[in-house]
């Protein structure tokens, strides 16, 4: 983990009425490509990918008249890294209250880089049942080069291509201070 203190913001890439129209063109393109609202579960991933799974759902209840099931998985005993994150690491609920058999599940999260947290949300997702498809859907997608598993998005907000020495922060008020999308440079070492 990098200390975030340490980074400097090279750019501010969106901000809060940038996330908004983000998020209602993601919450349509879902709609469409399931032509509806039906047997949908919008699953997000903590942290950030569940308030932007929660706006999601309200704006697909506002398009449709339904709102979609909701639901929040933590993947962290599912990480293939768990050992470097530390002895104690904190989980979380998960929380999927209805079954996730036969539906179309869209899983939510900010950022899309190497593909390892979406790789560990779908094995326990699997844990839950057997969902009729997943679907992936990103605030912000960092680009294929960076793509350690061969997983991509089916819903972007924004393709950002970086470097491996910048790192995409997002900020929402549910967390943060503000609302944003930042390029962030990592110091050097």
């Amino acid at each position: 983990m990098v200390d975030e203190s340490s980074l400097t913001e090279k750019s501010r890439i969106m901000d809060g009425a940038r996330i908004k129209r983000a998020i209602s063109r993601l919450a349509s393109e879902i709609v469409e490509e399931n032509h509806g609202a039906k047997d949908l579960y919008i699953v997000g991933i903590r942290r950030r990918g569940v308030p932007l799974a929660e706006r999601i759902a309200e704006k697909i209840d506002s398009l449709e008249g339904v709102r979609p099931l909701y639901g929040i998985i933590d993947i962290t005993l599912y990480r293939d890294d768990l050992s470097t994150v530390g002895a104690n690491p904190i989980v979380n609920r998960t929380e999927l209250t209805e079954d996730i058999e036969g539906k179309v599940i869209v899983l939510v999260d900010d950022v899309l880089y190497t593909g390892r947290t979406i790789r560990a949300a779908m094995d326990q997702l699997m844990d839950f049942g057997r969902p009729r498809k997943i679907q992936l859907a990103v605030l912000i997608d960092r680009g294929r080069e960076h793509r350690e598993v061969p997983i991509q998005a089916d819903f972007v907000g924004k393709v950002v291509p970086t470097k491996q020495t910048e790192i995409i922060r997002v900020m929402l008020k549910e967390f943060d201070d503000t609302e944003g999308v930042g390029i962030f440079e990592k110091p050097a070492e």
